[in-house]
């Protein structure tokens, strides 16, 4: 077991040379843990504690790297140092020992340390026990309640490792919970990412709700939208069984830039209020970013459209029209409510084929076009006119450029004659 572990360790895989950390060093938290546990991952995420001028050396080695360096607590005297395929955090030790540093962190799990000098294993909370035991043990209260994060990163981990909460740990949590508010909004929202990012994370959830650390974030969550966390999962499967492209969509990030799927998407719209209006204050308050709010409020919205009854083509032509990009999470969202999946899959056939005109719509002429032909300027009636071609070209009554002008032509005249008025759709009545 120890030589699988030293291995794992070895600073063969770093992507640092260990004769560039001054000693006395140790490895310490996740990347420990992980090892032991016979976890890997293709990115490293590294963690040193060194007895002194951590941000120095941090910045020596980034320096002699060409790596990218970041300060990221100047006053415990922690830095970064990002590599290509690599995370690597330098801190200084807390306390006049390794054993009072490793005393100060959340869970004994993260509380071992390795010394990549001497291949050993510093482990003075049985933190080794714990995890063979797959059990989440606070170091101690007080510990907890200086970084309330901690709270909330118990389900998390707990979550992620695939372990139990120990007793007097959650009943610590849950006397602990109203010191969550303490916390930056961007901590928690982070935290809160990982919980929704998979199916593991859904009762997680559920008990940080019920032990009273995410009510003051989602005040419109009950009983019944936290159970509707596992019906989205249980959907997300169904659609990917039924379809396995959705299945691979679902767990795609909504941007590049957004970090939150969109499958996290229908769930987190299972937390905030029916009311889009509300929902986006919610969302704002947890700084939640413009498209992972315009995502949340879309699905509120459009989803209670797909009704048992069957939608006509204009109709769903236009919920294609304001769904875009968010439609998977809507489906999902739906599937999750009660909608059948018979009334959703006629959409779906529309979504998955790409020449489709009710869901991918080609236009067959521009605003430019019609101003032209119709010698008339800009205004809101070209949008009308360009809005009624579609809807003609999805029933199948113009198919052509020439056929699309000639009904502009037709609409216009109709609208001067005095015949018929727009709707507010766009759409002449």
């Amino acid at each position: 077991m120890k030589g699988s572990v030293i291995s794992r360790l070895s600073p063969e895989t770093w992507p640092l040379d260990l004769e560039l950390l001054p000693q006395p060093v140790y490895m310490v938290g996740g990347a420990v843990r992980d090892a032991l546990l016979g976890r890997s991952s293709e990115y490293l995420d590294l963690d040193f504690v060194l007895s002194a001028d951590a941000i120095e050396a941090a910045r020596r080695i980034a320096k002699y790297y060409h790596a990218g360096f970041v300060i990221l607590d100047p006053a415990r005297k922690i830095a970064r140092v990002v590599f290509p395929q690599a995370t690597v955090d330098f801190a200084q030790q807390e306390g006049d020992s390794l054993e009072t540093d490793l005393c100060r962190r959340d869970f004994t799990i993260n509380a071992i340390a390795y010394n990549p000098h001497t291949q050993e294993i510093i482990d003075p909370l049985h933190g080794w026990v714990d995890l063979e035991n797959k059990l989440l043990r606070m170091v101690s209260p007080t510990n907890l309640a200086d970084d309330p994060l901690r709270l909330l990163r118990a389900y998390r981990q707990a979550s992620q490792l695939g372990f139990t909460i120990e007793a007097g740990t959650q009943e610590c949590i849950r006397n602990l919970a109203s010191k969550i508010t303490q916390v930056a909004v961007e901590r928690v929202r982070v935290e809160l990412g990982y919980l929704l990012a998979s199916a593991v994370g859904s009762p997680w959830l559920t008990s940080a709700w019920k032990d009273g650390l995410i009510g003051r974030f989602f005040p419109s969550a009950t009983h019944e939208s936290l159970a509707r966390l596992v019906t989205v999962d249980d959907a997300g499967v169904e659609l990917a069984n039924t379809w396995p492209n959705l299945g691979l969509q679902l767990q795609e990030y909504i941007k590049d830039t957004v970090k939150t799927t969109w499958l996290g998407i229908a769930k987190l719209a299972c937390l905030v209020s029916n009311e889009p209006d509300v929902a986006e204050a919610q969302l704002n308050s947890l700084t939640y970013s413009r498209g992972e709010i315009r995502a949340v409020t879309t699905i509120l919205r459009l989803f209670p459209q797909l009704k048992a009854d069957q939608m006509s083509l204009p109709e769903r032509y236009f919920f294609f029209q304001e769904a875009g990009a968010v439609f998977l999470a809507v489906a999902v969202f739906a599937l999750a409510s009660g909608t059948a999946v018979e009334v959703i899959a006629p959409l779906i056939t529309h979504y998955l084929t790409p020449d489709d005109l009710v869901a991918h719509p080609t236009p067959l002429v521009s605003g430019q076009d019609i101003m032209i032909s119709l010698k008339i300027p800009a205004s809101p009636i070209i949008g009308k006119l360009l809005t009624e071609i579609a809807v003609a070209q999805v029933e199948g009554r113009v198919s052509t450029r020439d056929e699309a002008i000639d009904l502009a032509m037709q609409l216009q005249g109709e609208r001067s004659g005095g015949v018929g008025e727009w709707g507010s759709d766009g759409v002449k009545e």
